[in-house]
């Protein structure tokens, strides 16, 4: 039987979202009526499996987030990149599993956050995705067409994204020491060798990032709520 691990859910709130042409940044920005950043947040905080939930905001955000849950929610302040939060959330995760989610990622189901909870305790990295769904082309410095790869092989990386404490404190010390900057979080297990096993997401698990992708994510809430 798999040793039982609390998990600590750390919701990446930090961001500016430049792209969204917005002075909030798009996770505070009001999606059907609520907070972007507040669906993922009131959906973790209603999985018996995830045991904490640390936000990564600005101070000025943080009373967004109350609730009458009895489930710890922390804060931690962001970084100057990703991966800084991301060190930054796990110096006060109390637990040895690690669960991200980007909280510009707002239609994320409960079951593909368990099936990545899972993957992720067993092999020690998991992240959702999606398999490519169009062709794609390798281009040359003068943006000319130089190879056609196959996507079978490829996919879109989304979150919720799982890793073990200690895999994540050994890539930040390998990034560290190499001065690199990442942009996946599951690249910290990748760097040290570990193997990232692919769970299969959502093609609706959308992050906002440009303006239109409030609407496309508002129908597609309006159109699941009416399921």
């Amino acid at each position: 039987m798999m040793k039982k691990l609390k998990t600590s859910a750390i919701l990446l709130a930090g961001g500016t979202g430049s792209r969204v042409q917005s002075a909030t940044p798009k996770q505070f920005l009001l999606l059907n009526q609520k907070i972007v950043a507040l669906y993922s947040f009131e959906l973790f905080l209603s999985i018996p499996e995830i045991d904490e939930v640390i936000i990564i905001c600005s101070p000025c955000f943080r009373t967004l987030f109350e609730t009458d849950s009895l489930k710890p929610v922390l804060f931690a302040l962001p970084g100057i990149r990703r991966q800084d939060s991301l060190y930054n959330g796990l110096q006060i995760a109390s637990h040895e599993l690690i669960c991200v989610h980007d909280a510009a990622r707002p239609i994320i189901d409960k079951e593909i956050i368990l099936k990545v909870l899972e993957n992720g305790k067993e092999y020690g990295a998991a992240t959702a995705g999606m398999p490519l769904k169009f062709t794609i082309k390798e281009s040359n410095s003068e943006n000319f067409a130089c190879k056609t790869p196959d996507r079978n092989k490829f996919w879109e990386i989304q979150t919720p994204q799982v890793l073990h404490r200690d895999i994540l404190n050994k890539g930040f010390e390998y990034v560290n020491k190499n001065n690199m900057t990442i942009t996946d979080d599951t690249s910290l297990a990748e760097l040290i060798g570990k193997p990232v096993k692919l769970v299969e997401g959502s093609h609706t698990n959308l992050k906002i990032t440009m303006p239109s992708d409030l609407l496309i994510a508002g129908q597609l809430l309006q159109a699941k709520k009416n399921e």
